[in-house]
């Protein structure tokens, strides 16, 4: 029976601003190709990198597992893995030569990987999966293993053939997602996941997906793993994961990783349902579009199946660029979604961005002050990044060639020419945070005043943190002054 070692290129403590979160999830995209492969007949083992410090500790795995292959099989359901950090291409980078070192055959699917075969095929790798990648890896290992079939007859796949690199037509999307089999959530450590989770947050978490792919167009956001097509697993199928993962992990929350959650008619309805029917009692996230969640009861159904914080892509507070990034929603929507999610108990959490082309300074105060008027639970801030295969990068490309990755996701360095100057977007980033903690501090001195005997230290904490965040965010408002003048 011949083996694969799994193993993924993202090293959470080599993304410092992730790692200091302390949320890490275990690869899923890995370990749903690693459950397709044992059930096609094969011997899985798996490498997770997310926890440990060096892409060298593969070496006694690989001199103990001895495989045959080496499949380097990044979460295609973890959107930074879209981000294309070169600390972790570096580490999939020596991973893949070590392999190669020891005569295993080297196979890597991820979207950097899809995006830069080329370096990837210099770096040890033998084959690229381009695409969806769980059928195309069973085709690959098995035609290797028989070698009856020409690579060039496998779609969704990038290799060498002497000099030339080959690269086949692509990957059909898979539409039946209750055909695969349920992660291969044996193969993980569970238990060092939950203790960083419980020493940090007092609760643990795991991640599910419940769709592939997103057929919205903004043209910003590449998705070059599960395509612009929509695809979703039954409630049935999810219900029985979260069933299982409650059972054997002792779990209550859970991160249901979909670019959007719930997108197909009915689905939220019919999955609010199936939980209740089952007597599930759990927590979860999600991410979705302000618009989609005002269609019908989709946030009382939410709330009803036990959604607690709902992330949206708000970008931008100013419908100039929100229409440039062809997201598809208003500033309306935002507001209205907010306050509906509040009334129905829902943490709201926003993605803001800036920097997109043609921001100027009036379209950044209106964001800052639709985050200051809504006063989401949670903001994630980010300056535009311009990913291989979307529109927004092709706009852009010419003004890359001296950079065009980050370092890590905290890097957030403005990689083409903006309004304003790479620095003042990184000032602007610390400045908005400032700003919104700095109101939070007010609320929940008011809360206290108010509210004297409903204390906690969560509220404690954030109301004496006023003594820092305002002094702190005036002086920031005067440096960006300053760049905003240099710029």
């Amino acid at each position: 029976m011949k083996k694969i070692l799994f193993t993924h290129s993202y090293f959470y403590k080599f993304d410092q601003k992730q790692w200091n979160t302390k949320q890490p999830y275990p690869p899923l995209g890995t370990i749903y190709a690693a459950a397709v492969m044992r059930e096609a007949g094969y011997d899985v083992s798996l490498f997770d990198t997310a926890l440990i410090d060096s892409p060298e500790q593969i070496i006694p795995v690989i001199e103990k597992e001895n495989p045959d292959y080496l499949v380097i099989y990044d979460d295609g359901f973890n959107y930074l893995t879209k981000m294309c950090l070169t600390n972790m291409r570096e580490a999939a980078f020596r991973m893949a030569e070590i392999a190669k070192q020891k005569g295993i055959v080297v196979v890597a699917s991820s979207s950097d990987a899809a995006d830069h075969f080329e370096k990837y095929l210099a770096h040890g790798a033998d084959f690229v999966i381009i695409g969806e990648g769980e059928l195309t890896l069973k085709e690959l290992v098995s035609a290797n293993e028989k070698r009856e079939i020409d690579f060039k007859e496998i779609d969704g796949l990038a290799f060498k053939e002497k000099a030339e690199v080959i690269k086949t037509s692509p990957r059909q999307i898979i539409k039946e997602l209750d055909t695969f089999p349920m992660p291969a959530w044996d193969l993980i450590e569970v238990s060092s996941y939950k203790k960083i989770w419980m020493d940090n947050h007092g609760y643990f978490s795991l991640n599910i997906a419940t769709t592939r792919g997103c057929p919205f167009k903004c043209n910003w956001c590449a998705k070059p793993i599960y395509g612009n097509r929509y695809n979703s697993r039954s409630p049935q199928k999810v219900a029985e994961e979260i069933e299982y993962l409650m059972k054997n992990f002792d779990v209550k929350h859970f991160w249901m990783c979909d670019d959007i959650f719930g997108l197909k008619p009915g689905w939220v309805q019919e999955f609010r349902n199936v939980v209740k029917s089952k007597g599930l009692k759990f927590k979860y996230k999600i991410q979705s579009r302000v618009d989609l969640l005002l269609q019908e009861d989709t946030i009382s159904a939410l709330a009803e199946s036990g959604a607690d914080t709902v992330w949206v892509g708000a970008e931008s507070g100013s419908q100039k660029i929100l229409d440039s990034m062809d997201k598809g929603t208003t500033v309306e929507q935002i507001f209205e979604a907010t306050r509906l999610l509040k009334r129905n108990g829902i943490r709201p959490a926003f993605f803001l961005q800036f920097g997109y082309l043609g921001e100027e300074k009036a379209d950044i105060e209106k964001t800052i002050n639709m985050v200051l008027e809504l006063m989401p639970e949670e903001i994630g801030i980010s300056v535009s990044y311009p990913l291989p295969g979307t529109k927004f990068f092709d706009k852009v490309k010419d003004q890359l060639k001296g950079k065009s990755n980050w370092t890590d996701s905290d890097e957030l360095a403005l990689m083409y020419k903006g309004t304003f100057s790479p620095s003042y977007y990184k000032k602007l980033h610390r400045y908005v945070h400032k700003v919104y903690r700095r109101k939070q501090s007010l609320m929940n001195i008011k809360s206290l005043i108010l509210n004297p005997f409903n204390i906690n230290k969560s509220k404690l904490r954030s109301a004496a943190a006023l003594i820092y965040y305002s002094p702190m965010s005036i002086i920031d408002a005067l440096q960006l002054k300053r760049l905003e003048k240099t710029s």
